[in-house]
């Protein structure tokens, strides 16, 4: 699943890509950057939790309407085993 970016989380965002670069790069090659990757995985969390440490409230709206946010359905398809929804004609 690709992940969606916020506009205030860009350089989260390059980080990211980066981090997938040096990753495809060490699969195929013989050389060995798990300590860089590292790094830059630390960077980015890092990054992310001063970010979110101080967000606006805009950026808070934001966050709250995010394309990838789950849902109540999210939840229960998890949660219980045979959940169906009800709704409709009221037959049920």
């Amino acid at each position: 699943m690709k992940t969606t970016f916020l506009d205030f989380e860009q350089a989260i965002a390059e980080l990211d890509g980066k981090i997938e670069q040096l990753r495809f790069v060490q699969d195929d090659s013989a050389v060995d950057i798990s300590e860089e990757i590292t790094r830059l995985e630390t960077k980015s969390q890092t990054m992310t939790k001063d970010l979110y440490a101080k967000l606006t409230p805009w950026q808070i709206a934001q966050v709250a309407r995010h394309p990838q946010r789950p849902y109540t359905l999210d939840y229960a398809q998890h949660i219980f085993t045979d959940f169906e929804e009800l709704h409709g004609d009221r037959a049920f």
